[in-house]
C-alpha cells in the first residue's frame, strides 16, 4: 500500500509538472530588454505555431497596428490611470500612447523579421504606480497569411492583485509569461478602423476548444500609414 501511495504521488507531481509547461512559453531571443519593458521570441504550446515567419512588415505598418488598438472600459469604472491624470481618461481610448509605439513598433517589427514559423513576439510593460504597486501590459504578436494577431492578455494589470491567498510574484509572472493574464480583464479590446478586422471563420466548437484569449485579427495590409499622423504631436 505504501507504494502505491508513492507512485499515485509520484503521478501527481509528474502531471503537475507537465501542465506547468505547457502553461509557460518557453524564451528564445530577446529583441529588446530593459527593467521596464521586454520584445522577445517565444514558443508557445497553448497558442501554437506555424505561422508565416519570418515576414517583413514594415514600421510603418506596426505603427497603424498599435495605433488602431482601442479600450473601452467598463460602464461606472475609471480607467486605472485617471486617479493620477490631470484629466479623466475618456471610456474608450487607445491601448498605446504615442510614446510607447514608438518604442514598440520597430521592435515587433523587428522581432517578426528574425521569428521562426513556430514562434510569436511577445511584449510586455511595466508603469510602476506607488511604491509596492506597479500595473503590466503584455501580449504578443504572430502573422499568419495576410493576417496579423495581436494578444493583449493584460492591459494595466495591477500586480498586487491575488486571486488566492498566499499567491505572491504576479510582477515574475507577467514577465516570464506574458500571454497569460494576472487579473480579470474586464476592459472590450477592439479595432479602429472596424473594415481592417478580419472576419472570423470559426465554428462554435473551435471556438470552446481553443484556449480564451483576447485577441483581435487584422487585415494589416489595408491599413493606411500612420507614422505621419504621429510626427510632432505631444503625448
Amino acid at each position: 500500500m505504501r507504494n502505491s501511495g508513492v507512485a499515485l504521488l509520484f503521478g501527481i507531481a509528474l502531471l503537475l509538472t507537465f501542465a506547468a509547461c505547457q502553461n509557460r512559453p518557453f524564451q528564445t531571443v530577446a529583441i529588446y530588454d530593459d527593467p521596464s519593458r521586454f520584445v522577445r521570441l517565444e514558443v508557445d504550446p497553448v497558442i501554437g505555431g506555424s505561422y508565416s515567419h519570418p515576414i517583413d512588415i514594415t514600421t510603418d505598418d506596426m505603427t497603424a497596428v498599435l495605433a488602431g488598438v482601442m479600450i473601452e472600459e467598463p460602464p461606472g469604472i475609471m480607467a486605472p490611470t485617471s486617479l493620477l491624470a490631470k484629466d479623466k481618461e475618456p471610456r474608450q481610448h487607445p491601448a498605446f500612447s504615442e510614446t510607447e509605439i514608438r518604442l514598440f513598433a520597430p521592435q515587433l517589427t523587428h522581432g517578426l523579421q528574425r521569428a521562426k514559423p513556430e514562434e510569436i513576439v511577445t511584449f510586455g510593460q511595466t508603469n510602476q504606480i506607488t511604491a509596492i504597486t506597479s500595473q503590466i501590459t503584455s501580449g504578443g504578436v504572430f502573422v499568419d497569411g495576410d493576417e496579423l494577431h495581436l494578444l493583449l492578455s493584460n492591459y494595466r494589470s495591477e500586480t498586487n492583485y491575488m486571486p488566492d491567498p498566499g499567491i505572491s510574484g504576479t510582477t515574475l509572472d507577467a514577465r516570464s509569461s506574458p500571454l497569460r493574464s494576472i487579473a480579470p480583464q474586464q476592459s472590450r479590446l477592439y479595432f479602429e478602423p472596424s473594415s481592417a478586422v478580419a472576419a472570423s471563420n470559426e465554428g462554435i466548437l473551435s471556438s470552446l476548444l481553443r484556449p480564451n484569449r483576447r485577441e483581435i485579427v487584422i487585415l494589416f495590409k489595408k491599413l493606411p500609414s500612420r507614422t505621419s499622423d504621429m510626427g510632432h504631436k505631444p503625448d
